[in-house]
């Protein structure tokens, strides 16, 4: 907490300096807060990424207003009466509604915070651009693991079976891509084969078991045509492969091998628990193969030693790098990091810049000497000098 409040006050401390150029004009830089931010919330984590741009926000002095997506708005409504209760409902309101809503926002605020697809990350930041207004946009992933030769193969396998399938895979930073070094592929494939096939769905108890159901029926139809499609270009299903209909739709955790990059499934966002395995021979192939995608939101590299897996991390156009574990943004927040590609654009919401990004910097400059006079700037006196 101490470190945190240290973190606010640094940013709001005006900067005190003078001019190199001219040491008798003297400038204070102070932090300004945006008057109104637009927050558009996903339907995935609905309340977490509501909250995770309003919460510093509303720290910084603005005044917010959140829009939920209209496929998970439940979550609003004990949400408002805690915003009441606390004496905040001046300062922070929520309005429901589709994406009309959502556009119509965009036009009244200061700045805007989106998470979601792409397709729509484009419309709310050429809208913010029409607007002069900054857009903070995180958006797809499709982010790929690395096995290195060395690697710990019992490791590697829990922490991407983990990385790839928890929250039945619907968090952006889930691993939907796995590319493991040829000397280890077949005991990789086996243990994650084994481990995979004991994930139990939630059917019958929701308080038992590793899977819920999908939270929006059309990405469970997306994640089955992309198995599909991988299915008919060749690749084996080893485990899971289709959907459970049990009222909801639930994706049982799927292993695919024999892939590739023509498949679906290697190139578009799942958001779903389905692990395809490529296999490679060399360092330099892998780094390809995971920044062949137009995403670059995060990555993992697990290699023999934290410095070789470093090495290679730094190669990959991602913004988060987990070394020797996978989807570690899920778990800690202190990290900034930069969205590559069309993961998004923006500051960090991550670290300090989480909350100094909705401020603006105003200068006030002091000239503590005479003033210039117009006739200094005369034409004649320019040409003598």
């Amino acid at each position: 907490v101490k470190r945190w409040t240290q973190i606010a006050l640094d940013a709001q401390t005006p900067i005190v300096g003078r001019s190199t150029a001219l040491p008798f004009i003297h400038y204070q830089i102070e932090a300004r807060p945006m008057p109104l931010i637009g927050v558009i919330s996903p339907w995935n984590f609905p309340l977490t990424l509501a909250l995770i741009d309003a919460i510093p926000a509303l720290l910084a002095g603005c005044a917010v207003i959140i829009k939920p997506s209209e496929v998970t708005p439940r979550f609003a409504v004990p949400l408002r009466k805690a915003v009441k209760a606390a004496g905040l409902d001046d300062v922070l309101s929520i309005v429901d509604g589709d994406g009309t809503t959502g556009a119509a926002l965009g036009d009244h605020v200061d700045a805007v915070c989106f998470t979601g697809s792409v397709a729509t990350g484009r419309k709310v930041g050429e809208q913010a651009a029409r607007n002069f207004i900054p857009a903070f946009l995180e958006l797809g992933g499709k982010d790929p693991a690395i096995v290195l030769e060395g690697a710990v193969v019992e490791r590697a396998v829990t922490a991407i079976l983990r990385g790839s399938i928890i929250n039945s895979g619907q968090g952006c930073q889930s691993i939907e891509r796995v590319y493991v070094h040829d000397s280890l592929y077949d005991q990789f494939l086996e243990r994650l084969v084994g481990r995979a096939a004991q994930i139990t769905l939630n059917t019958d108890d929701i308080h038992k078991g590793h899977l819920g159901p999908m939270i929006f029926r059309k990405q469970a139809l997306i994640i089955q045509d992309q198995i599909d499609d991988a299915r008919a270009k060749g690749a084996h299903i080893l485990c899971g492969g289709n959907i459970v209909d049990r009222g909801g739709l639930w994706v049982p955790a799927t292993l695919l091998s024999n892939v590739t990059h023509e498949m679906k499934v290697m190139r578009e966002e799942t958001f779903g628990p389905v692990m395809p395995v490529m296999r490679f021979s060399n360092p330099d192939e892998a780094v390809r193969l995971a920044n062949d995608s137009i995403f670059g939101l995060s990555a993992a590299v697990f290699g023999p030693d934290e410095k070789t897996a470093k090495a290679v991390g730094r190669k990959i156009e991602a913004g988060a790098i987990s070394i020797n574990d996978a989807a570690l943004t899920a778990l800690m927040y202190e990290a900034e990091k930069n969205s590559f590609k069309l993961s998004g654009l923006g500051a960090s919401r991550m670290g300090p810049s989480g909350y100094a990004r909705f401020f603006r910097k105003q200068s006030l400059m002091t000239n503590t000497a005479n003033v210039f006079d117009i006739d200094q700037f005369r034409e004649e006196n320019s040409a003598m000098e």
